[in-house]
């Protein structure tokens, strides 16, 4: 179990900015263009951790 628990934690983690940027940051979802702005968040969130992890 042990090998494999960071991917689960990561894959819980993915989950959770999900449920975030779908259902607490409204503004994202006011039109119809629900799917780009998640998806843009998600993107912008994972090249921020990658310069985070490349810089640090």
């Amino acid at each position: 179990m042990q090998p494999i628990l960071p991917y689960a934690l990561s894959f819980a983690a993915g989950a959770m900015i999900y449920v975030v940027v779908e259902e607490v940051i409204p503004e994202s979802q006011l039109d119809k263009n629900t799917d780009i702005a998640t998806i843009g968040a998600m993107i912008g969130f994972a090249l921020m951790m990658t310069l985070d992890v490349a810089f640090s």
